[in-house]
């Protein structure tokens, strides 16, 4: 039987491995990000275009934020919205079709260093031959 003391430690212990809890959460139509203060003092924003479920509200929709659970979750109550704070920590700002489209997005893009690279490549012969060996391997 674990004595008392023990049972302190092992709480300790589980703390210090926890994901910090959220202790606030706004919006700052400012800067047009949503920033999360942690209860150790920490602090994490991000750009709300990045959030699914977020693109379309008004101001008034984006301030009301609630934080769900102990601290573990972020909802939007009058857009029927919530984000895992976890994943938000680990930038997955929505469903696995929302983040394809964001890559999507991101990979589109179009800037002046991007295709300097791409000239750069094409000089060295561009994108290596895949070759029949490793065609024929399944993925």
């Amino acid at each position: 039987m674990p004595t008392h003391a023990q049972i302190d430690e092992a709480i300790a212990r589980g703390r210090l491995h926890a994901i910090p809890r959220v202790v606030e959460a706004v919006y700052d139509d400012a800067n047009d990000e949503v920033t999360m203060r942690f209860e150790n003092g920490a602090r994490m924003a991000f750009p709300r275009h990045l959030l699914e479920g977020l693109n379309d509200a008004s101001v008034d929709q984006l301030r009301e934020i609630d934080i769900a659970g102990p601290g573990t979750g972020l909802y939007w109550p009058r857009l029927d919205v919530g984000h895992y704070v976890r994943g938000l920590m680990d930038g997955v700002f929505g469903t696995r079709r929302w983040m394809q489209q964001l890559g999507r997005k991101g990979g589109a893009t179009k800037t002046a260093a991007k295709s300097a690279a791409a000239r750069e490549n094409g000089k060295k012969g561009g994108r290596p031959k895949k070759s029949a060996a490793r065609a024929a391997r399944p993925v």
